[in-house]
């Protein structure tokens, strides 16, 4: 879940990273780059991490800043449910990812659960549309939407990726140490309940 330091300079950042896009004004120019300095300043203080890591990772990009997009899929087979062993972390997550630019939704989790599980998918239903900050998620520099896919298996088998070291399928009861990043219990909870109601309707926000 966010907290309050993190929202407020993200916020900033937001809005100086607007206004340093859309700005003529020197003066106002001269403004937005101090409101950036100042949401760097509260994430150094907040962190302890060097300036230059915080500058590449939070405020690194231009133009209007929006929400970044994370995909994962949801497989079902045999009433469990598709989970990838992440190398960054050793932990268990729904195969998926940052969405590519010039790639579709379905598109982007097809070539994903490919890519991680070894695995070929159709898709066939947008489960759920979730605000990571409504979420428990880790705290995190960025503001994410994450979209959950549910797909069928059409061909392939398991086989690891480059960013995966395991593919295995888990019962609901029974999970995995979660890579709570990417996904959280409540979550693949959700998941489960449109195994059970296929009727059920798309949960956002």
């Amino acid at each position: 879940m966010s907290v309050k330091w993190l929202e407020w300079a993200q916020r900033i950042q937001s809005i100086s990273q607007a206004g340093l896009a859309f700005s003529k004004d020197v003066y106002d120019i001269e403004r937005f780059e101090e409101l950036k300095a100042i949401s760097l300043e509260i994430m150094q203080e907040h962190t302890g991490q060097d300036m230059e890591k915080i500058i590449s990772l939070f405020a690194n990009e231009t133009g209007y800043q929006t929400p970044k997009v994370d995909i994962r899929g949801a497989v079902f087979l045999n009433g469990q449910i598709l989970m990838v062993n992440e190398n960054i972390d050793g932990k268990w997550s729904l195969p998926g990812g940052f969405c590519d630019i010039g790639l579709s939704p379905a598109e982007n989790i097809v070539k994903e659960i490919k890519e991680e599980s070894g695995y070929d998918v159709v898709p066939v239903k947008l489960l759920a549309l979730l605000d990571m900050n409504k979420h428990a998620h880790p705290t995190q520099p960025f503001h994410y939407y994450k979209v959950f896919i549910q797909c069928i298996i059409v061909g392939g088998q398991a086989e690891n990726g480059l960013e995966t070291k395991g593919v295995q399928f888990f019962n609901e009861n029974a999970l995995p140490d979660l890579s709570l990043n990417r996904n959280t219990a409540a979550q693949i909870g959700l998941l489960f309940d449109f195994l059970r109601d296929p009727q059920k309707e798309t949960v956002f926000d």
